[in-house]
């Protein structure tokens, strides 16, 4: 009966309702597909992205998820753009309008799309380095350090392909932002131990 109910409900659509109907229908079945895969931990690595490399200040890099064309962008898109087609024919609305708005739905969920991998891609890059690569190397006070090791504060060092805020203490004085660092210690694998950087006295004849 339901099926009978469905084949006469599908021949009353226009042409237009069906195409953009077969598009809404499908690529959902795709984007619960790929939420599904997702969220049981296998992923899907399938990008396509296109290249959106970009120097930040500090030399720390975009990463490549930012970008408008990937499988993830693409689905989202067309999901978005079929079902705001759907509803604007639905409501008695002319084609254009159907089209003009599920292509605004459309971009506006592909690029939310590719925020998201974006962000997503900046905290995987954040963790690729060792914490030991800090050791005797120099910084910056980014969050002023209390003094005697009384509070956390943070610094900027560059650490693996960028500049990374790692959290620091001072067995000395307190280091307020802007004072030169170097990194004595590591303490924890998120924490470590500096001192001011002082420079060396000039040397007189």
């Amino acid at each position: 009966m339901s099926t009978e109910w469905m084949s006469q409900w599908w021949d009353t659509l226009s042409g237009a309702q069906h195409v953009f109907w077969g598009i809404a229908l499908f690529f959902s079945v795709l984007f619960v597909f790929q939420f599904v895969i997702n969220l049981i931990g296998f992923g899907l690595d399938t990008e396509t992205d296109i290249d959106a490399d970009a120097d930040l200040d500090h030399g720390a890099n975009i990463d490549p998820g930012f970008a408008w064309l990937s499988v993830r962008g693409v689905i989202a898109f067309f999901t978005f753009f079929g079902w705001a087609g759907v509803i604007v024919l639905s409501k008695g609305g002319p084609l254009l309008w159907a089209v003009v708005i599920g292509l605004l739905f459309g971009m506006l969920a592909m690029s939310l799309v590719g925020y998201l991998l974006y962000l997503f891609g900046q905290q995987t890059q954040i963790g690729n380095y060792h914490i030991d690569e800090a050791l005797y190397h120099t910084g910056e006070v980014y969050l002023t350090i209390p003094a005697m090791k009384s509070g956390t504060g943070k610094i900027m060092i560059q650490l693996g392909n960028g500049t990374r805020e790692v959290d620091a203490v001072t067995e000395g004085k307190s280091l307020v932002n802007g004072t030169l660092v170097r990194v004595t210690g590591i303490l924890e694998d998120t924490l470590l131990l500096v001192e001011e950087l002082r420079a060396s006295p000039d040397k007189t004849d």
